[in-house]
């Protein structure tokens, strides 16, 4: 289990010491002797059906995103510890236009209205 890439569907084999890691990161903390070697072919493990099948990183299509054995879709955006649980939220437009409508209502409230006319 991956604690850098939560969400990994596939296993790499490191060409450079034919070990498998389920991402760059966890080679270079578990084998720190050497980095991981970059190549253009890649070899994969899928965590889905534990098929392995290699890929051509030079012509990668989008239908090479899925492994070719159980369909699989493992080029996923990954979900990191950092990433993982925390809510986005976006605003557009001025501070002016976030306002809490009971906040209104009030201000137009005054004393004089609270009470009727006698």
């Amino acid at each position: 289990m991956c604690k850098h890439i939560l969400n990994a569907q596939v296993a790499i084999r490191a060409p450079c010491c034919k070990r498998w890691f389920d991402c760059a990161e966890c080679h270079q903390e578990l084998v720190p002797d050497h980095p991981l070697q970059r190549t253009v072919e890649m070899t994969f493990a899928c965590k889905k059906c534990k098929k392995v099948f290699r890929k051509d990183m030079e012509h990668f299509e989008e239908s090479d995103e899925y492994c070719p054995s159980c369909d699989n879709h493992f080029y996923i955006e990954a979900k990191t510890p950092e990433t993982e649980g925390q809510l986005v939220i976006q605003l557009e437009g001025s501070a002016d236009m976030i306002r809490d409508s009971r906040q209104k209502q009030k201000h137009a409230v005054g004393a004089s209205s609270m009470f009727p006319p006698m």
